[in-house]
């Protein structure tokens, strides 16, 4: 199955094994899909783990051959032009792409600054960086060049969506995770504004990429379909992605 994560109604799209999955659902209305406080759940951690609380509950309580998570506006698509349904990859031709890779990933972002820089700007302190680095380095020491070459680095995918076997999202969520709750021990959440205490979320984002990268992954990144963003406002962000690339290198040189 492909879950999409949802905290709102939407219009779902009519395509088979791409199931809705409504994420902080824990003390909220039921919106009347699958919900994420049910079994083995950590919605209530929702307001700082975004969709994470989504991925967990896969994890813990999907037994699928195949697992993928997407997002109630954001799809695997044929062209980061289209907002069209139709063009969003089945669940069949997601399936077939595994053929060749390990993973199936959104395309790859460029950011002005490395991503370490990039992740201070958005939502992240010196501090947490320090001690996220500090774990990865006590917990998980093989990871460490990974990580120093994916944060010092401009490149890499977002968004939390992936589609792979279920072996390999297993095995992903229970590194992430481990590395995510350690890291709790050294956050104060009283001390960071609301957009900063989704960082749980914002860090899983560039921490996918040092496992794929660790772990030596086969990588398809594929185009991303946002269903709510108008035309005008996709062509900026291809524009922003190239002029981003062209800055970080001039700036590197």
């Amino acid at each position: 199955m492909i879950y999409i994560a949802t905290h709102k109604m939407f219009e779902v799209p009519k395509i088979k094994d791409y199931v809705p999955l409504q994420v902080g659902a824990e003390n909220k209305q039921s919106l009347g899909f699958l919900q994420d406080n049910v079994g083995n759940n950590i919605s209530y951690k929702n307001s700082n783990y975004c969709e994470l609380t989504g991925l967990y509950w896969i994890w813990k309580n999907v037994d699928d051959p195949f697992k993928g998570l997407v997002h109630y506006r954001r799809y695997f698509g044929k062209s980061n032009l289209s907002c069209n349904i139709n063009d969003i990859y089945t669940y069949d031709e997601m399936v077939f792409f595994l053929n060749d890779v390990d993973i199936v990933l959104p395309y790859v972002e460029h950011f002005k600054q490395n991503a370490k820089e990039e992740i201070l700007i958005e939502c992240c302190t010196e501090d947490i960086f320090y001690n996220l680095e500090k774990i990865i380095n006590e917990k998980y020491p093989e990871y460490s060049n990974d990580f120093k070459d994916i944060f010092s680095n401009n490149k890499c995918t977002l968004f939390n969506m992936l589609f792979c076997k279920a072996e390999v999202f297993d095995s992903y969520c229970e590194w992430l995770f481990d590395v995510l709750f350690e890291l709790e021990k050294y956050v104060d959440l009283t001390k960071l504004n609301a957009y900063q205490k989704r960082l749980y979320g914002f860090l899983s984002e560039r921490l996918l990429n040092v496992w794929v990268k660790h772990n030596k992954l086969r990588v398809k990144n594929v185009n991303i379909i946002n269903v709510e963003m108008g035309l005008r406002q996709r062509i900026q962000l291809i524009r922003r992605r190239i002029t981003n690339q062209m800055i970080f290198s001039l700036t590197k040189r």
